[in-house]
Formats: structure tokens, sequence, C-alpha cells
């Protein structure tokens, strides 16, 4: 049964606060990576330190050293890819509280102050936020609202004030240190940067929630719609090519999850948005078109599209991927 939410008092913000986590591994995305740590320089309630993880590039650390003296810069020390970049700002963190923002993300001035508050819910494992896209090259009017999460943004059916949910946004989201210690971390295998098959693998947050919600049943992560973000979605993303290989990125990802963490509990938000959410969708795009929108088939093309390239990447999963060691404890890599 989903935790009952529990209103928490409302201490001083001033002594409210967490660490921020931003990781990184390239420096052509230096002007955004400048502009998410400003952003962090801007917030309500000063983080207790601002640490910036960076994933074996050692040019680049040298340079944050030298150029950027007032954050806290370490290298990744578990195996390559954003889940050890995670764990490594984890373990670097001081503070009881952890959250992460992406270095292509701008956060809004009361980010970190909605994440901690609700993060001080009882029954609160973790907290994640709201974020929107922000297009490079404009957003493409084939690109359907139902697959906003392929780029990085928030779907437009999530709540509309602070609920339950299932996993948090890795980019953007709080979490609870003795959660991450008692459930062993982000799976090293798994995550931007690392490959399995040759395929590209993501998925480590929703992976690591269901691993504490499975921990302690009767609690939850929550979803903050104030705790807002800018996600720079970049032209190459706004691509029909990129969207077929997020989509069967995401089936791959998720048989992998499934395996791991049992299908039940790892796949109950998707059957619900393929069930639900989908059909919707094409229909409003055959009802857009036949009211004189013609890019409504394309909408509804892509939501179809989609579907099948995920269930393509979920079948190539199941049926040729080993399984996962569940509850995985991060190694440091050599």
């Amino acid at each position: 049964m989903e935790a009952q939410l529990q209103k928490t008092s409302s201490p001083a913000t001033s002594v409210l606060s967490a660490s921020v986590v931003i990781c990184a591994y390239t420096e052509k995305r230096w002007d955004d990576i400048a502009a998410a740590l400003e952003s962090v320089r801007q917030q309500t309630i000063r983080p207790i330190e601002t640490i910036l993880v960076i994933d074996y590039n050692p040019a680049m650390l040298e340079r944050v050293k030298r150029e950027i003296p007032d954050i806290v810069v370490v290298p990744n020390r578990y195996a390559r890819g954003l889940s050890g970049a995670k764990n490594t700002g984890f373990e670097a963190a001081t503070s009881d509280l952890v959250a992460f923002l992406d270095d292509d993300a701008i956060a809004e001035p009361q980010w970190l102050e909605r994440l901690v508050i609700t993060c001080s819910n009882p029954n609160a494992l973790g907290v994640g936020g709201w974020v929107e896209p922000l297009w490079e090259s404009g957003r493409p009017k084939w690109f359907p609202d139902e697959y906003l999460w392929a780029i990085g943004g928030t779907s437009k059916v999530m709540p509309k004030d602070v609920a339950p949910i299932r996993n948090v946004f890795g980019g953007n989201s709080c979490w609870r240190r003795d959660v991450y210690q008692s459930v062993g971390g982000f799976h090293t295998g798994m995550g931007a940067g690392t490959k399995l098959g040759g395929h590209s693998l993501a998925c480590e947050e929703t992976e690591l929630c269901i691993r504490a919600h499975q921990r302690w049943p009767g609690k939850t992560f929550l979803f903050d719609p104030q705790a807002i973000i800018h996600h720079r979605v970049s032209a190459d993303r706004a691509t029909w090519k990129y969207f077929r290989q997020r989509c069967f990125t995401e089936g791959l990802s998720k048989a992998i999850v499934a395996r791991n963490v049992g299908a039940g509990d790892g796949l109950s938000a998707e059957r619900t948005h393929v069930i639900k959410e989908l059909p919707k969708g094409v229909l409003q795009g055959i009802g857009d078109a036949l009211k004189g929108d013609l890019t409504g088939l394309q909408r509804s093309y892509a939501i179809v599209l989609g579907l099948v390239c995920a269930g393509a990447g979920y079948l190539k999963a199941i049926t040729s991927m080993p399984k996962l060691v569940p509850a995985p404890q991060p190694v440091p890599s050599n």
C-alpha cells in the first residue's frame, strides 16, 4: 500500500540544506556546467557544499580546480559512467541529504529549498522535481507530450501537487544518505556512459528507487512540481533518429531493471503509461489532424513508433542480455 503522506512542520529554512552534486564528463559542456553552478549559487538556501564529479577526464579535472575554486571537485572513483560518478558524489558529500542536478540544466532559485523541505517528510525516501525542457533548436511539432521523458523532461500527466511516485528523475532529485547506504548505491552496470551488448543503458535511478521501495514498503519517493529545473535539449536530440534510439534504449534498460528487481515492481508505471496514456495520445493526435493540424498525425505516429522501438529493446534484453546481480554494492575501479 502506498505510504500516507504526513504534513511536516515548517522549520526555518536557514537550517535546511543539502549537498549538491553535479556529474560531468566533457569540456564540450563547459558553458552548461558554468550555468548550472551559477544557478546553484543563486539558490534561496545555500547548499552545504557543491560537488562536481568529473568522469574520467583528467584534463577537465585540472581545469575545474584552476578556474572554479569555490566548489569541491573530485574524480569518479568507480566504474566509468553516470552511476559511478553519482556514487562518488554521494560519498564525497557531508550532508544527510544529497541533491543531484544535471550538468546541462539550470535550477530555479527555490529548487533546493523545495527539495529539502519536501524531503523532510518522515515518509520520504527521496524527492524528485519538475524538469522543463529547454529546446536548443525549438520543439519539433511531431514530438508528443507522452515522450517528454525521452529528452529528460517531465510528463504533463505528473501531479501538480506534492505526491508519491515510484521513481525520481536522477538529474533533479534529492536523496537521504541512509537510503543510499542501506540499498547499496547506484548500479554501476547501468546509467549513461555504460553499455551492454553495444547499447547504452539508462534507468539507474529507477532501479535504485525500486530497491529502496522494496526495502521500506511503508515509505515512498515524492514528486514536488515546484522544485523546477530547465534541462537543455540539444539539436541532435530533437531528431527522429535520436527518438528511435532513445526509446530502444529505454526498453532495453527497463528489461534489465525488471530482471533485477522483479517485473511487478519494475514495470508497474510502464504498464499504466502504455495502457492509459499512449492510446489517449494517439487519439488526441488524430483529433488534432481532423481539426486541421496535420502534425497531429506525426505525433500519433511517433507514439506508436516509440512503443515499437521500446518493445524491440525490451525483447532484445530478455532474449540475449545477462541478469544483473540484485542489490549491488559499488566497487571502486582500479
